[in-house]
């Protein structure tokens, strides 16, 4: 009999915020996704990349996106008194006759949505010039917005900012700039921008997304993105802060993945770069928009180490730099606006502190021969708690939990812990599995020593022999991950922060998979993994409760209170293609209600998927059930995940 007795004892508190989310720009989740922009290359900068380990290259491609259209117009790119240094190159805009224009790729096209208004923006400057600028979104010759025009450019550096307003939905249009009459006219920093941006950032439909799940934290900008192919291309926060126009575009690390030779060391993202439009200033508004604490990652002085042997002495004046990078990190979040960075924060538009408790110091980074991590952690811990004594450090296990560099970061850092309380707030692991791996671990923490926490930093069940990306995403790899966090749940006294890695994939632009949301240039939809996510980021209490579970083959359950609301919450997981019969027993000293509520996420079979046309096939379901006293009989369906929220209230 599967039996599950829940006594009013208390095994752990549960860490608040424990269930967050990691962000990295991969598979184009900044530009290209939750940063609203719908345009490409927007301020002339892109290159194109190419390379493999330790030998990586670029080509600058500045028109690249860009090309004429309605008539003989030519495109150049000028450097002459650019709008700014940091991003010097611009186009030159010569119209041969009334009419003559340009267009930008966009990704996929523009796409507009009837009656909704898009903020367009461009500096521009012009001497030779004198009627007026059009701007409009067309498609087969048919105009899908207003025609809106800009008049009295002069030879100076100017912002024009207008708005246009979408006639009827359309799908792979163009955006398109033309001159009323011939000329020549300098154009830089080319926008377009949903009005209805959340925070006038962030894409609404994947913001709301977001937004559902109630993440916990946030942890930021990346894993392999802040480390970077080489040190050049690593994520520099300074660089992401101040105007828009000046943040350097950077080449992504993930525009090189999974090169071949035969390829010329290109991939078809080659031109994958980061505008840095979605920046540290950005990341920390979204953090306030979900109601998540702020988790940024800082890089140690190191190329990422799956591709690159780069990297910056420990004893170097140039390695202090990343400590102090971190330093002036903390104060542009915390600092008052009397200081530099506080007061940069300030002018941006946030005087009060953003509240930071939490940095990770470096991303799966492990010690070898050459790589001496675990001193460039001491440095790193030593600087920080010297100026800021209550921050909280997470340190790196390694690439992934089944790895010597993984045992041997833990039989570093417990003897280092014991000497210093606050030497490691907890420790970052990685695992990407197959779901086997999840469903055979899953009391892979039970007999974790205590004395450090861990933070299962980045995880997902990874299914095999699936060529097709969006279909990875599927039960089977839910169902795994969400037996695997039955008992992350259940030791909830080691484990204390946890999240699903990576968060966003473009279809058509994707280099890893499986991924938690899915999106094109309209639809957006989460996947049967993401629904695990926002069931245990919802439904877990504040403590794991004792419990006595006597329970079949594929049948797993963690069981929590919630004080607040005053009910026990009941997870179980059923792996079987098979119904089961469960007995849920509230043991003496509970005080039980009449109705419970249950929610189910179920799935037809392991290989079934959410999709464009079917975003919701798999997903979240409630129900209110009548139940009578302390004794319950729970069927679960096949393939499925079901939470109980049963009121209870623990008897004096």
């Amino acid at each position: 009999m599967n039996q599950v007795k829940i006594s009013k004892n208390v095994k752990t508190p549960i860490q608040p915020g424990m269930f967050g989310l990691f962000f990295e720009d991969i598979n184009y989740a900044a530009d290209g996704g939750l940063y609203a922009e719908m345009l490409e290359n927007r301020n002339f900068e892109f290159q194109e990349s190419r390379g493999y380990y330790d030998h990586y290259s670029q080509d600058f491609d500045g028109l690249y996106g860009w090309s004429a259209c309605s008539g003989q117009g030519k495109l150049a790119l000028d450097t002459q008194k650019p709008q700014n240094e940091v991003n010097p190159h611009y186009l030159h805009f010569t119209a041969m006759a009334a009419g003559d224009g340009f267009t930008n790729k966009a990704y996929d096209g523009i796409c507009l949505n009837k009656g909704e208004n898009y903020r367009v923006s461009f500096w521009a400057r012009t001497s030779a010039f004198d009627g007026k600028v059009l701007v409009h979104v067309e498609k087969d010759g048919q105009l899908y917005t207003d025609q809106a025009e800009i008049a009295g450019l002069t030879g100076e550096w100017k912002k024009y900012e207008l708005t246009l307003t979408a006639a009827a939905q359309v799908r792979s249009a163009s955006f398109v700039i033309c001159l009323s009459e011939a000329g020549c006219v300098d154009f830089d920093m080319i926008s377009m921008m949903p009005e209805n941006a959340v925070c006038g950032l962030f894409r609404r439909d994947l913001a709301e997304l977001l937004k559902e799940l109630q993440p916990g934290f946030l942890r930021f900008p990346g894993g392999c993105i802040v480390e970077g192919n080489t040190l050049d291309n690593r994520y520099r926060w300074k660089e992401s802060v101040g105007p828009m126009e000046e943040r350097r575009v950077n080449w992504s690390r993930w525009s090189v993945h999974d090169t071949k030779e035969e390829c010329g060391y290109k991939t078809p993202f080659s031109h994958y770069n980061q505008t840095l439009g979605l920046g540290y200033y950005e990341y920390f508004l979204l953090c306030e928009y979900l109601g998540a604490s702020p988790v940024p990652v800082v890089n140690v002085g190191l190329a990422c180490q799956y591709q690159s042997t780069q990297k910056v002495a420990s004893d170097s004046g140039e390695f202090r730099e990343f400590i102090q990078d971190t330093l002036d990190l903390i104060s542009f979040a915390n600092g008052d606006t009397a200081t530099q960075w506080g007061a940069l924060r300030a002018a941006m538009g946030h005087p009060e502190p953003f509240g930071l408790t939490m940095v990770g110091i470096g991303n799966e980074q492990w010690e070898t021969e050459d790589v001496d991590y675990f001193h460039r952690y001491e440095l790193f811990e030593e600087a920080i708690h010297k100026e800021y004594p209550d921050i909280r450090l997470l340190g790196s296990a390694g690439p992934n939990v089944n790895s010597r560099e993984y045992e041997a970061a833990w039989n570093w850092i417990r003897p280092a812990a014991r000497k210093k309380d606050t030497f490691v707030y907890a420790v970052d692991e990685h695992y990407y599995v197959p779901p086997k791996w999840c469903f055979d671990n899953v009391g892979f923490y039970d007999a974790y020593p205590r004395e450090v926490k861990v933070f299962a930093g980045e995880y997902a069940a990874h299914p095999q022999g699936i060529a097709d990306f969006t279909l990875r995403n599927n039960m089977e790899a839910a169902l795994a991950e969400a037996a695997l966090l039955t008992g992350i749940e259940r030791n909830a006294d080691v484990v204390v922060l946890a999240c699903y890695a990576p968060l966003f994939a473009r279809i058509g632009y994707t280099q890893w998979s499986p991924d938690l949301i899915w999106f094109d240039d309209i639809h957006a939809y989460g996947t049967p993994s993401f629904y695990v996510q926002k069931l245990y980021s919802l439904h877990t209490g504040q403590e794991e409760l004792e419990t006595d579970a006597c329970l079949e083959e594929q049948l797993y359950c963690a069981v929590s209170c919630d004080r607040k609301e005053m009910e026990v919450i009941v997870k179980l997981v059923n792996g079987a293609q098979e119904s089961r019969q469960i007995t849920i027993e509230l043991e003496e000293g509970w005080k039980t209600g009449t109705a419970l509520t249950r929610i189910e996420l179920c799935g037809d079979c392991l290989q079934q998927v959410n999709s464009i046309g079917c975003p919701e096939r798999i997903r979240d379901r409630q129900q209110t059930e009548e139940m009578g006293g302390n004794r319950l009989q729970i069927e679960v369906k096949p393939f499925s995940v079901t939470v109980l929220r049963i009121p209870a209230q623990s008897k004096p």
